[in-house]
């Protein structure tokens, strides 16, 4: 199955499944490491039902929730967090037509292992970044669970802490 008819299909299942492969633990510390404050504007690429979207409105940010699959971005706007905090937009992490240097924090939360060029996508979320602002990138170590690039459509089966560092660095 394609990745984004994976998606589209789990759509409605996908808080629930979400819970079984990763906690609230996750967005809390990547909010607390990226020092959320009120009042900023950030971006949630490959937001999906609106994980990081939802912790992000909570700390009275402004969002931009990015996701290709349509199905779950309408699961996200169902949720109505706050109308006025949230923008929503059909796209993929990599190819953005977003204004370069407006958004202060950028967001991707198991999104990169499904990204055909991680580097790349890092490149561009990196580019849009307002000077000064905060990048936060949560995703799977490198593992050996080939059952995921079938079953779940990863692409990637995690990555080294050496390779993130290294695109992180190279993307300034």
């Amino acid at each position: 199955m394609h990745e984004r008819g994976y998606f589209d299909e789990i759509a409605p299942r996908w808080d629930d499944m979400r819970r079984t492969y990763f906690s609230e633990g996750v967005r809390d510390r990547a909010l607390s490491e990226a020092r959320v404050q009120p009042g900023k504007l950030a971006a949630d690429v490959g937001a999906g039902t609106g994980f990081i979207t939802e912790g992000l409105i909570g700390h009275g940010v402004e969002v931009l929730a990015i996701d290709e699959s349509l199905p779950m971005l309408q699961v996200l706007r169902r949720k109505a967090f706050g109308a006025a905090a949230c923008t929503v937009a059909s796209g993929a992490p990599n190819v953005s037509p977003f204004v370069p240097a407006r958004w202060t924090m950028f967001f991707a939360n198991m999104c990169l292992h499904h990204v055909v060029h991680p580097a790349a996508a890092i490149g561009e979320m990196a580019r849009i970044l307002k000077k000064g602002g905060t990048l936060t990138i949560t995703d799977l170590d490198e593992h050996a669970f080939a059952f995921l690039t079938e079953e779940r459509t990863d692409r990637w089966m995690g990555f080294k802490k050496e390779d993130t560092r290294t695109w992180f660095a190279e993307a300034g």
